[in-house]
Order: C-alpha cells, then sequence, then structure tokens
C-alpha cells in the first residue's frame, strides 16, 4: 500500500499536529516498568517538535470504565519527558481548547485518556470530531492500535489530513518486506499453546511461505493429527482434522511444514524437573512435551540457511520454565547470526516473542522487532488493518 509519511508534511511551524501514539505502557504504581513504546514514539515527537510543530499526542491506557486517576495519562507525562529529554505538557479533556490555544511552536503536549470518551472505542463521529477540532495535521504512529477501528486510530484519518509517523512507517516497510514482497525462501516460526488461536495464521501462511515452523503446544496438535500419541501433552485433540486440512493445504502450495522429530518431555510442568529427550514415538502415557530436541532444532536451523526471509511469531517451547527454553534460544540465535551476516531479513512480532527473544539476548540482531501483538497477529493472518488501510 502507498501512505504519507512525516517526509510528506511540508512546512508545519506553527500547526497543530495530533498524533496518535501507544503510551499504554507497563507501571508498578507510579514507575514505568518497561518504557519500550515510549522510546517507539520519541523519533516522530522529537522530529515534528524540532520542525515547530504544537504537538498533541493522543493515546488510550489501559480499559476503563470511566475517569479514573488510576488511567489517567498525567502519570505517563513525566516518563515520556525523561525518554524525549524536553518538558512535556498534559491536558485534560476539561478546558482542552483553551489550554491548546496557550501551546507555542515546537512545544509537546498530552491529551487525557481518549478512552475516558465512551465513543472512542464505538468510532463515535462526535468524538472523532472532538478530536480533529484541536489539530490541523493527524499523524497515526501506534501500529499496535491500528487493527482497530477507533476515532482515534482510524475516524480521524478520514477528516485531517493523514500521515504515517516513523515508527508506524518502520512498522509497515518492515513487514512489507517479510510477506508483502519478501525475497524468497521464506520462512515462518509459529509457536504457541493453541492452534485455536492461531488457526487463520496458518491457513494464510501455507500459501505464502516456503517453509512453515510450528512450534509450542500447537505442534502437538499437529503430531496427534500424524497419529503421534504425544502422552500428557497439551493438545486441542478435537482439532487434529483441522490441522490435517492445513497440512493438506500446505503439500498443495508447495509448503514445507516442519514438526519436530525429537522432543524434551517431563512429567511435571515445573522450573528444571527431570526431563528426557527422545524421538516423539516415544512418549510415554505420562509424560509431556514440553520443548523441540536438539536434533530438531539444529535441522530447523539448516533451514533457515537455505531461506532469505523470515517471519516469526511465537515460541518454540515452554520457553518461560528452564529448561524449556533451550530451543527457542537456540534458534532465536540462528536467525540473528544468519541477519547479522546479512543473509536473512528477519522479521519478529507479539508479546511472548518479544520476551523470548529479548531472553535469548537476540532482539537487537533482528531486522525487526515489532512490540504490537493484536495488530501483528491480524497482518500475520493477512486481515486488513483499519488504522493503516485508512493512512492509504
Amino acid at each position: 500500500m502507498t501512505f504519507k509519511t512525516l517526509d510528506d508534511l511540508g512546512d508545519i511551524r506553527g500547526k497543530r499536529v495530533l498524533v496518535r501514539e501507544d503510551l499504554n505502557v507497563p507501571m508498578d504504581g507510579a514507575k514505568v516498568t518497561d518504557d519500550t513504546r515510549l522510546r517507539a514514539a520519541a523519533p516522530t515527537l522529537s522530529e515534528l517538535s524540532d520542525k515547530g510543530a504544537i504537538v498533541l499526542v493522543l493515546a488510550h491506557f489501559g480499559r476503563p470504565k470511566a475517569p479514573t486517576p488510576e488511567l489517567s495519562l498525567a502519570q505517563i507525562v513525566r516518563p515520556l519527558a525523561d525518554v524525549l529529554g524536553r518538558e512535556v505538557r498534559y491536558i485534560d479533556w476539561e478546558g482542552d481548547k483553551e489550554a491548546v490555544a496557550t501551546l507555542q511552536p515546537g512545544d509537546i503536549a498530552v491529551l487525557e485518556n481518549t478512552r475516558f470518551f465512551g465513543g472512542e472505542e464505538k468510532n463515535d463521529p462526535a468524538v472523532v470530531q472532538r478530536f480533529a477540532a484541536l489539530g490541523d495535521i493527524y499523524v497515526n504512529d501506534a501500529f499496535s492500535a491500528a487493527h482497530r477501528a477507533h476515532a482515534s486510530t482510524e475516524g480521524l484519518a478520514h477528516v485531517l489530513p493523514a500521515y504515517a509517523g516513523r515508527s508506524m512507517q518502520a512498522e509497515l516497510e518492515a513487514l512489507e518486506k517479510a510477506l508483502g514482497k519478501p525475497e524468497h525462501p521464506v520462512a515462518a516460526v509459529v509457536g504457541g499453546a493453541k492452534v485455536s488461536t492461531k488457526l487463520d495464521v496458518l491457513k494464510h501462511l501455507v500459501a505464502k511461505v516456503d517453509h512453515l515452523i510450528i512450534g509450542g503446544g500447537m505442534a502437538n496438535t499437529f503430531l496427534a493429527a500424524r497419529g503421534v500419541d504425544v502422552g500428557k501433552s497439551l493438545c486441542e485433540h478435537d482439532l487434529t482434522s483441522t490441522a490435517l486440512e492445513i497440512l493438506d493445504a500446505a503439500d498443495k502450495a508447495n509448503c514445507i511444514v516442519h514438526l519436530p522429530y525429537d522432543v524434551v518431555v517431563a512429567k511435571e510442568f515445573r522450573a528444571n524437573p527431570p526431563t528426557r529427550t527422545v524421538n516423539v514415538h516415544e512418549v510415554a502415557a505420562d509424560e509431556m512435551i514440553l520443548d523441540v530436541g536438539p536434533a530438531a532444532v539444529e535441522a530447523l536451523g539448516d533451514a533457515l540457511k537455505t531461506c532469505r526471509t523470515l517471519v516469526w511469531n511465537g515460541p518454540l517451547g515452554a520457553f518461560e520454565i528452564p529448561p524449556f527454553d533451550a530451543a527457542t534460544v537456540a534458534l532465536a540465535r540462528t536467525a540473528a547470526a544468519l541477519t547479522t551476516a546479512g543473509q536473512l531479513v528477519s522479521v519478529a512480532g507479539g508479546g511472548d516473542t518479544v520476551a523470548a527473544l529479548n531472553h535469548a539476548g537476540v532482539a537487537d540482531q533482528f531486522s525487526f522487532v515489532s512490540t504490537a501483538g493484536g495488530a501483528f497477529l491480524e497482518w500475520m493472518e493477512g486481515k486488513e488493518l483499519p488504522g493503516v488501510k485508512a493512512l492509504g
């Protein structure tokens, strides 16, 4: 798709620019525990401020039923200012027009939680107009909220000149390289607990990629579909016929599906229990598959070495619990090394995926790591994202 970026803005000195960011950061009391999203917002906000725009930040925080101090964006102002290294003001919805009128070129202000308006999530035209009245230009820099057709994520793009911010631009360009117009062969790693949560992803990917690597609990459902007794492993036995349909579709699309042939099993789901590494056909009735085995991981690494593009969503095993992080860490490091060597374009996304790559110490070595959860997943499903479509 085509969309306008900050490069297309022209002279914006004194213009009021409404910037939709994702400031929905985790907090412990008054302390931000992970400022990743604040740092992602910094390039756009700083660039607009440096060009003399009056920068008005729109964002949501939590899921308020009504306005509450606990979900006020006032508490994000100081952490955001620290990240930006410049002053940031806070504007409540009460008297917002008067407060905005006092701002000078280069000023940055955070407006109150957009979800304090009940009509925000309904994309209410009245709320859209309320927001639009404060600005001259709209910039969407929140890919993580682009799968929602809300007033601040989609509605505003239809009533004000609309542009993609730097974070949104980087995300869309990376995703285009990964699945839009990728360099083949393409591999996809899809992990997670349940097939049911990623059916649409798997169905979409088999027609797009050359290698589909299935891990996590969902691999057990595919193994069971192929007649493997997976013991006490997490498995959606009612979806084995669906798994066979996906495998059949992959065959027809010449997509190679990789399932583990050796696995790490245990009788207890806890940290560092007694384990065995066995062939998938040797899982005992009282054992659980909790990670991909080393032989399979080595083969997966060899497959990646033949590829030019990788998209990754979800871990291969129960990576949060040692030693079941081994397969995810090993394959992530292989992908990172190939990326660093210029042999692979690697794009990853989703909360568990980001945590897993950070755990492996390689997140900064991937070509692009998206912090978006639902939006990244819907993009992998091939769905059109309302917030992105509105920018076209």
